[in-house]
């Protein structure tokens, strides 16, 4: 208490109170300001050496023009971005850049195309990436020929540039090789079983058809062993693969010939035989099962069943009569 009898409180809120008025003072503060002191010092010696004195350095002359362009380009950038106008902006970019490049006299004025067939010279073009203003300078010979090979029609393709304004694109085309049909949904496929396109054209639609899972990648192989027995190939309407292994051929008759899931051609061999000497595609069957290596199983038809029953019956009674004498 002071001599007004009052309680001596500190100055401070929450300040620890002291032992006396020789108390020590805060060493870890002291400390702390000293290796701050030490840090300052050593970071100036560093810069005076590298940059000499402070009150001597100077900027560049057009530093604040340079920093204010690279802040507006970089909002720009941001908004772009953000706004979704980035695609916008970067073909404005490359359009003002192969302008540029035309006016100096890399414009592309002539274009040598080889191997179309299927797609027309303008759907090549769209396909590479070139239109009017593409420049020959700028223009990506790698990037056009994988643009170019991810067309389902296009098997390989070769872009060459020609400084300063020639352009020399070849192509290889894939052939429609047979009509691909698989949950309902038909597709032209190639020989190495790609879908070459969706949508079945009328020229397109006499090609053979395979049906079911796997069979556009196994169609070449059917297809090559039946061309060596053109009497089931002619007539053939579709071929069905089953389970993946093996086919059955539905002749344009309505047969449904079934093959081995091996030896293929030694059945059809068989076949080709047994209709030389008897006929069998021209009669009324539904069902040549040749599944089996040592026997061909036939089914007649409803018509041709209910005859051969009614003529087994009359045979019959015919001979119940002849005993019956």
């Amino acid at each position: 208490m002071d001599g007004r009898r009052r309680l001596a409180e500190p100055v401070t809120d929450g300040a620890k109170a002291r032992s006396g008025a020789g108390a020590a003072p805060d060493t870890s503060r002291v400390r702390a300001r000293t290796a701050l002191g030490l840090g300052r010092g050593r970071l100036e010696r560093y810069l005076r050496r590298w940059l000499g004195p402070v009150d001597e350095w100077r900027l560049p002359r057009g530093t604040g023009f340079a920093a204010g362009a690279a802040f507006l380009l970089a909002s720009l950038a941001f908004g772009s971005v953000r706004g979704g106008h980035l695609p916008e902006v970067m073909a404005e970019l490359r359009d003002f850049r192969d302008a540029v490049a035309n006016t100096a006299g890399f414009r592309i004025t002539s274009i040598a195309l080889s191997g179309e067939g299927q797609l027309s010279r303008e759907e090549i073009l769209a396909t590479a990436g070139i239109t009017d203003r593409t420049s020959l300078l700028f223009f990506d010979a790698a990037d056009a020929r994988a643009q170019l090979k991810a067309n389902p029609w296009i098997a390989d393709a070769t872009v060459l540039k020609l400084y300063p304004g020639r352009l020399n694109i070849t192509v290889t085309e894939r052939d429609a090789f047979a009509l691909w049909q698989l949950d309902g949904k038909v597709s032209v496929i190639s020989a190495d079983g790609a879908i070459v396109d969706p949508v079945v054209q009328p020229h397109f639609a006499k090609l053979p058809l395979v049906v079911g899972v796997g069979a556009a990648a196994k169609a070449k192989e059917l297809m090559s062993i039946l061309d060596r027995y053109p009497l089931v190939r002619e007539q053939m309407r579709a071929a069905v693969l089953v389970a993946e292994r093996r086919w059955n051929v539905v002749l344009k008759n309505g047969i449904d010939v079934r093959l081995p899931e091996t030896e293929v051609e030694q059945a059809l061999s068989t076949l080709v035989t047994l209709d030389r000497n008897n006929k069998l595609l021209s009669r009324d069957i539904t069902v040549v099962d040749l599944r089996l290596p040592d026997r061909v199983t036939v089914r007649l038809s409803d018509d041709a069943s209910a005859a051969r029953q009614d003529a087994l019956n009359k045979d019959k009674k015919a001979r119940k009569k002849g005993g019956a004498a």
